[in-house]
């Protein structure tokens, strides 16, 4: 069988993922859908939002505010064509008046017209953000910048890139997101100098150790990875747990990663993501049967967070259970589910020639 490939479902700094999902109320009078919509958001309760803020649009609520929660709706739900339509009449309910409003919602277009793999009119919206700030915009910059290494245009892409980072000095993410776009291209090494770059960035917080330990896991140091993570694993810092769970899944160590998968349950309770550490464990282990028991547990949690990793290694572990028949039914539901999702849409298609 050829090697399928699994969800780990970390916090990942995906270059094509640049959602502004916090911090969803914007300036204006939101009417009361609207607001149980930006909940919703909140909750990343992305089918029920959509529900709620089409009702907003239809009760005319605040139409730009209405429209704009509606796109990150869509967004959430990887429908980017409806996202995108939806974010162009938002625009149209804005005004010289409303500068904050207008730009923040041009950077959600300009994320769905680069997850369509529209580069030229994401560079042209992002020309047009940019065009109105005096100060610059990292976002701007990284996705023109992202757009431009797409078309080819490696000189150009550079200069966005440098630009953004000398904007946001110390965002890890953004040095996380070039040198995913540069990895996309085969182009490693020229990512990977901005990695490097990170790793100077001063600080002896527990933050600081999570995220140059998350340096060093995307450069596949692993050992160095755990050296960073020791402190903060060791005061309890959750997301630094969480990270060391991946490393270990990264080293094959799964009975370590087991132990601080138990063991981030114990201190902060079941959440999904852990139940698809353990689900990752058991099939590495052959135990498939516990591995699916892991991920029922893990789709009975409340809320809708790492939940689309537990459906992607249901497929998996039924696949490596030799149930293809279970496997194809699973990813029909999945590519129902998240349309967007290349893996899903590959599983998906293998499955069918079974």
């Amino acid at each position: 069988m050829r090697n399928r490939r699994k969800r780990i479902g970390c916090a990942a700094t995906l270059a094509a993922v640049l959602l502004l999902l916090g911090g969803c109320a914007m300036g204006g009078a939101a009417g009361n859908k609207t607001v149980q919509g930006n909940n919703a958001l909140d909750a990343r309760e992305y089918q029920q939002a959509q529900q709620l803020f089409q009702e907003a649009v239809k009760e005319g609520e605040q139409e730009m505010l209405a429209y704009r929660g509606l796109g990150i709706a869509y967004m959430g739900l990887a429908r980017y064509e409806e996202a995108e339509m939806a974010f162009q009449a938002a625009l149209d309910y804005t005004d010289d008046k409303m500068p904050e409003n207008r730009q923040d919602t041009e950077l959600y277009l300009a994320t769905v017209q680069y997850r369509e793999e529209k580069y030229e009119e994401t560079i042209a919206t992002c020309d047009d953000i940019l065009k109105e700030t005096s100060k610059g915009n990292a976002d701007a910059y990284f996705l023109r910048g992202a757009s431009y290494l797409h078309e080819g245009i490696q000189e150009e892409a550079g200069k966005d890139f440098d630009a953004a980072v000398a904007i946001e000095q110390t965002d890890y993410d953004l040095y996380l997101n070039i040198y995913e776009c540069y990895r996309e291209q085969n182009l490693s090494g020229l990512g990977g100098e901005y990695l490097q770059s990170a790793l100077n960035i001063p600080g002896d917080d527990m933050e600081h150790y999570y995220n140059r330990g998350r340096i060093y896991y995307y450069l596949e140091n692993y050992e160095e990875a755990q050296r960073q993570l020791i402190r903060p694993v060791e005061e309890k810092y959750e997301p630094a747990m969480y990270l060391i769970g991946r490393v270990y899944l990264a080293m094959n160590d799964y009975e370590h990663a087991q132990t601080i998968y138990q063991q981030i349950q114990s201190e902060f309770g079941a959440e999904a993501e852990t139940f698809n550490g353990l689900a990752l464990c058991s099939i590495e282990s052959g135990d498939y049967d516990m591995a699916l028991s892991y991920i029922s547990q893990g789709l009975d949690t409340e809320g809708t967070a790492g939940k689309q990793e537990l459906y992607f290694n249901e497929i998996i572990a039924y696949e490596r259970k030799l149930d293809f028949a279970a496997a194809k039914a699973k990813a029909q539901e999945y590519v129902q589910k998240y349309p967007g999702d290349e893996a899903g849409q590959k599983e998906w298609t293998f499955l069918s020639t079974r």
